[in-house]
């Protein structure tokens, strides 16, 4: 089963790394990912707190800091397993008219 985690790793690890350059993840892409994450604890395969664990180290890997460092010490009410904090930067919006 150590090709699940290798997987999820990869995936972890394509997404936090496309977002720091700018680039978007598509939801596809992030929910297959958390299904993947739910298979390998159901699988008994890893425990979610394992798995958040790795999932923080892909994340400090493309960011050089931790998921708690960007979305604070409690992210995962926000975040409850298995969700993946993976979102794009907001774009910049800028009036069109002067009112």
């Amino acid at each position: 089963m150590q090709v699940l985690i290798a997987e999820l790793q990869t995936r972890w690890q394509a997404m936090f790394t496309a977002l720091v350059a700018g680039d978007d993840v598509s939801p596809a892409q992030r929910l297959r990912t958390e299904g993947l994450m739910e298979a390998a604890v159901l699988m008994s395969v890893a425990t979610p707190a394992a798995l958040t664990d790795a999932m923080d180290r892909c994340y400090q890997s493309a960011y050089g800091c931790s998921i708690a460092d960007h979305f604070g010490a409690d992210w995962q009410d926000f975040f409850p397993f298995p969700q993946i904090p993976a979102m794009a930067k907001r774009a910049p919006v800028y009036p069109s008219t002067k009112d």
